[in-house]
């Protein structure tokens, strides 16, 4: 692994610690305005309550994430196919062009 990849691994690791920072915190203030509402739950209750809240939270936002994150792979792989299919395209287009262009000029130089 080159110093340039480790330096990315190491940047993707971070972010994905904070994002998954981020979301608890989000789970949390949520969880806590949630079980505010609820004024006879006791202290250690209401803490369970906001603990089984930021479980199910996490959960749901980690299926999201990988699902985010096979989508991003899937439309990746098909715009370098495009990509690819319009470079040869392409290609084709200007050795044909060439081809012409050679034709013409031979043909106009022999007459």
């Amino acid at each position: 692994m080159t110093a340039r990849e480790e330096e990315r691994a190491l940047i993707a690791e971070i972010e994905g610690h904070l994002l998954l920072a981020s979301a608890r915190e989000e789970c949390r203030a949520a969880g806590a305005r949630v079980t505010s509402r609820l004024g006879w739950l006791t202290d250690s209750q209401r803490e369970h309550l906001v603990s089984e809240l930021e479980t199910e939270y996490l959960a749901l936002s980690r299926t999201s994430w990988h699902r985010t994150a096979e989508r991003g792979e899937e439309l990746r792989r098909e715009y370098e196919a495009r990509y690819l299919a319009l470079r040869q395209r392409l290609l084709a287009g200007l050795v044909l062009f060439c081809a012409i262009l050679t034709a013409t000029t031979l043909l106009t130089l022999s007459a």
